[in-house]
């Protein structure tokens, strides 16, 4: 009797817990985004699909393309490649951008922070042209970065013909896209200082002070949502990738397509309080959590320490548990120097009955450059007098 409690007690947890697509549209009844093309809800520390429908149906994402444009900021920031407090310069050409701008000059400077918030809080597209074209030179070589991305986190139905989401021929994405997008700029914790917030001032000291009031009104109305980016064209209508967090949870809510920003709100704010009051987070790591130190062949150190790439955690129902897990680590072999920090250098499983969870990247901690011929020759030379 006793083994077959525990039996039923293993099924009970088993079943409790969540994987990519369980419960995707169809099962439970569970229909959330009936009037948008396009709707997915996960989890974002595991990435699982909590509900979806026609998620990976090809759309225009008008300016949630500026989630990518995000991405590349962000990471540039994180491995200080760039500084808030840099002033960029506003070219001709992005002073140039129509549809949601916030009235740059030709000419005029601003500092990363107040692009950043031109972009997140106002959808600005000169502003994302002006800090496109300092991290690559030109929109064009940015929007190559971007497609780099994309395909980088495996996004197989996602192409990008500019930095905005303006409209234009052979640009378009996915709500299931849109979601990993948005769960790699979650990596970043400042993005929501940006993106949650609801109104701010550029230009407060002078006579061009600009009001900026979120396009996301959700922001200010629903409380834990702290993001993400709306869109609007014509062709597109209304769009929106939302995130909130209650607790230890953070959810990613995308809709595309729907006929009104009312209706675009209203279906993320159901997909938002299904996910909110069916399922609960466990968290494991937070980012950048040291995990393992591997060699490193001919490096300025011999050993590189490798960390978590963003937060890990384990997703079940309100009912579940998150015990009986386990983790696996699993390092690169052969890695030779120069390594540059966030490099993948492994990978991090959590296995729940033989069942993969969450499969995330190992990234190196530091950058490691390449041993001098002095190194080299002092380590060689170390290891033949060891040897006598």
């Amino acid at each position: 009797m006793k083994r077959f409690l525990f039996l039923c007690f293993a099924l009970l947890l088993a079943a409790s817990v969540v994987v990519p697509n369980a419960y995707a549209e169809g099962e439970k009844g569970v229909n959330l985004a009936d009037n948008s093309k396009s709707a997915i809800l996960i989890e974002r520390d595991t990435g699982a699909v909590l509900y979806e429908k026609n998620s990976n149906e090809k759309l225009p994402p008008a300016s949630m393309t500026k989630i990518m444009t995000m991405v590349l900021i962000m990471d540039s920031l994180d491995k200080g490649e760039l500084t808030l407090k840099e002033k960029i310069r506003t070219s001709e050409y992005a002073a140039s951008m129509g549809g949601s701008q916030i009235f740059l000059e030709a000419g005029e400077e601003m500092t990363v922070e107040h692009m950043l918030q031109g972009i997140a809080i106002g959808s600005g597209n000169d502003a994302s042209v002006a800090m496109a074209e300092r991290l690559a030179g030109s929109e064009e070589e940015f929007v190559k970065k971007m497609n780099e991305k994309a395909a980088e986190l495996g996004l197989k139905h996602t192409k990008f013909q500019n930095a905005t989401g303006l409209p234009v021929e052979d640009h378009y994405s996915t709500s299931h896209d849109m979601a990993i997008m948005a769960k790699e700029l979650l990596k970043y914790d400042m993005i929501t200082k940006f993106t949650g917030t609801y109104e701010a001032y550029l230009r407060e000291d002078t006579d061009k002070k600009f009001w900026l009031v979120n396009t996301n009104r959700l922001v200010k109305f629903y409380p834990g949502v702290d993001g993400l980016k709306t869109g609007f064209t014509n062709e597109a209508k209304y769009c929106l990738t939302a995130t909130g967090k209650k607790g230890n949870m953070r959810v990613i809510a995308v809709v595309m397509g729907a006929p009104s920003p009312k209706e675009r709100n209203a279906e993320v704010t159901k997909m938002l309080d299904y996910a909110f009051s069916q399922f609960t987070t466990h968290p494991i790591y937070k980012r950048g959590v040291a995990l393992k130190s591997v060699p490193v062949s001919k490096g300025s150190k011999k050993t590189i320490i490798g960390v978590t790439s963003e937060p890990i955690s384990v997703l079940t129902k309100k009912s579940g548990s998150s015990k009986d897990f386990t983790q696996k680590i699993s390092m690169h072999q052969n890695l030779k120097a120069p390594i540059k920090q966030g490099d993948k250098i492994g990978m991090l499983k959590v296995i729940k009955d033989g069942k993969t969870v969450v499969d995330s990247p190992i990234v190196a901690k530091d950058d490691m450059e390449k041993a001098s011929w002095w190194e080299m020759y002092k380590r060689a030379f170390g290891k033949i007098t060891q040897s006598k």
